[in-house]
C-alpha cells in the first residue's frame, strides 16, 4: 500500500493536533511536516515536496491563497503536490481566489475528520475534492459564467442545459441512485453512505460507479456539481 505523505499547515495547535493524530492513525498516512507559520510551511513545501498538502487559509503571516500561488508557481511539469485549502470560511471570493491559486481541493473545518481523510484521498488520487458548500458556490460562479458566455453566443448555456437532460433521459437513475447521489452531494464517503442505507460499501462503489456513467462524470465531485445543476438533488 502506498503511504500519501502529508504536509499540515495550520496556525491553531489543538486543531493541527488533532488533524495529525488523526492522519496519522490512517494506515495509507504519513504527516511529514507540520508548521503553523505561513511562510515556513512554504519552505517545507519546496523542501519535502509531499503528496498532499493540507492548509488553512487564514494564516497569519501568509494566507494559504498566497502559499498556494507561490507554490505551485514554482512547481515544475513533473511535480505531484496537491493542496487541499481548509477553511472556516465559504464566501466566493475566498473560494474563487483558492481555486485561481491552483488549490486541488477545498474543505470547510467543520467537516467530520472521516469525510477530510476521504477528502485527502481523492486529492491524492488526482481529482478534485470540494464540500457540498464550496460546490454550491463553485456552481454558482459556473452559472454566471454560463449565462455571460450565452449573451454572447446564443443558445450556448441552454444547450449545455440539454445536453445534461438528455443524458438523463437516456440513462435514467434508480431510486437507489438518487438516494446515493445526495449522500454524495451532502459530502458523505463511500463507507458512510453504506451506514446509512444500509448497504455494503462494495455495493455502493457499484451504485456510485452506475451514476458517474448515467450523469458523464469523471468523479464524484463533478457528479455532484451536474446533480445540482439538473435539478436532481436540491
Amino acid at each position: 500500500m502506498d503511504t500519501i505523505r502529508i504536509v499540515l499547515i495550520e496556525d491553531h495547535d489543538l486543531t493541527r493536533v488533532g488533524l495529525k493524530a488523526a492522519m496519522q492513525q490512517q494506515p495509507d498516512m504519513t504527516v511529514v511536516g507540520e508548521t503553523s507559520s505561513g511562510k515556513a510551511g512554504l519552505s517545507i513545501l519546496r523542501e519535502i515536496q509531499p503528496d498532499v498538502a493540507v492548509v488553512d487559509i487564514g494564516l497569519p503571516d501568509m494566507d494559504g491563497v498566497e502559499i498556494t500561488r507561490q507554490f505551485k508557481a514554482s512547481q515544475n511539469e513533473t511535480a505531484t503536490t496537491k493542496i487541499l485549502i481548509l477553511t472556516m470560511h465559504d464566501n466566493e471570493e475566498a473560494v474563487m481566489a483558492a481555486f485561481a491559486a491552483g488549490a486541488d481541493s477545498y474543505s470547510v473545518k467543520d467537516v467530520d475528520i472521516e469525510q477530510l481523510i476521504e477528502a485527502i484521498r481523492v486529492t491524492h488520487a488526482g481529482n478534485a475534492w470540494i464540500d457540498p458548500t464550496i460546490a454550491r458556490i463553485v456552481l454558482n460562479q459556473a452559472q454566471q459564467q454560463q449565462v455571460e458566455i450565452a449573451s454572447s453566443a446564443d443558445g450556448s448555456a441552454s444547450d449545455r442545459q440539454a445536453d445534461y437532460e438528455q443524458v438523463l433521459a437516456a440513462y435514467p437513475l434508480t431510486e437507489r441512485e438518487l438516494e446515493v447521489l445526495e449522500l454524495i452531494v451532502a459530502g458523505y464517503s463511500n463507507a458512510a453512505i453504506a451506514e446509512e442505507l444500509y448497504i455494503t460499501v462494495g455495493t455502493v462503489k457499484t451504485h456510485v460507479c452506475n451514476i458517474l456513467n448515467k450523469l458523464s462524470a469523471s468523479d464524484r465531485t463533478q457528479a455532484a456539481v451536474r446533480a445540482l445543476r439538473t435539478g436532481l438533488v436540491s
